[in-house]
């Protein structure tokens, strides 16, 4: 793949597993594809991710806030790596806990982390928070060259997920121009099975989410994500571990001749990212 990438997760409701999807994805990325993959948490409201992948204690020891403090002096992945936490072969860059903090987290704030990270790493996934109108996540959307949406199969997570993409359809920019439509069209939807409700027929769900979008991709509940825990690949029962490669499988498809997001907005340096890392893109995928 020549990239780097950014993948938004994001939705309008909490509690339906975005975080989860987020972890998921990141950590099925980083052990099947040769490809240096980072997941961020750009949740305003203290976010898990960090909670899912490495632990509470250890996610708070190096935030987001301490790399922003010292942006200017990084100039290596070893440096980089300071601020970051590992999870197998994924690199977490968690958020800052202290609320007042976390809530100064800006699109500026945003845009700088995502410049370094993509100078370091191919593929870049963002754990975004619910307000789609808040300003770290309109530069997640900007330059996002994927879009991953969170719901399931109930009243209340089929219509949040349903809003959230109605709403990037329909956002219209300073210009007139709709820039988010692309990428609803070819967004994957995840259906997150851990709720479920007896009176919602989850076929027609399903239905109506895979006439908007590229791709639908049902998780099923599972034990080891139930208990809200840090996430093992290898702890997953067997449907949900297939699920997880489906999903890595069908965002890494839309990757191919992407001109957006980061293509867009000068990201993509070839020259630049080898004089840093030594090396070319790897080429590796899931299919």
């Amino acid at each position: 793949m020549s990239g780097p990438f950014s993948v938004a997760v994001g939705s309008i409701k909490g509690g339906v597993g975005k975080t989860t999807v987020t972890s998921l994805l990141g950590l099925a990325m980083a052990e099947y594809r040769g490809d240096r993959v980072i997941a961020l948490d750009a949740n305003p409201d203290a976010g898990t991710l960090g909670d899912r992948l490495v632990g509470e204690v250890q996610a708070g020891r190096r935030t987001v806030r301490d790399l922003l403090h010292d942006l200017d002096r990084v100039q290596s992945s070893t440096q980089l790596s300071g601020y970051t936490h590992l999870a197998g072969r994924l690199r977490v860059l968690t958020s800052e806990q202290e609320p007042a903090l976390s809530e100064m987290f800006s699109e500026c704030d945003y845009e700088a982390v995502l410049r370094l990270l993509s100078v370091y790493h191919e593929l870049l996934l963002t754990d975004c928070g619910t307000g789609l109108v808040h300003s770290a996540m309109q530069g997640t959307l900007r330059h996002a060259d994927a879009l991953v949406v969170v719901g399931a199969p109930t009243k209340d997570g089929a219509s949040r997920a349903a809003r959230t993409l109605q709403w990037l359809a329909t956002h219209q920019d300073s210009s007139g121009g709709f820039p988010y439509r692309d990428l609803v069209a070819d967004a994957v939807v995840v259906l997150s099975c851990d709720r479920a409700s007896r009176y919602v027929d989850d076929s027609v769900i399903v239905d109506y989410f895979q006439s908007r979008v590229r791709a639908v991709v049902e998780l099923p509940a599972d034990p080891h994500l139930a208990t809200g825990d840090v996430i093992d690949l290898a702890a997953l029962a067997p449907g949900t571990r297939d699920a997880v490669l489906e999903l890595a499988a069908v965002v890494a498809d839309g990757f191919q001749a992407r001109t957006s997001g980061l293509a867009a907005h000068g990201f993509r340096d070839t020259h630049t990212r080898d004089i840093h890392t030594g090396h070319a893109d790897p080429q590796a995928g899931l299919r």
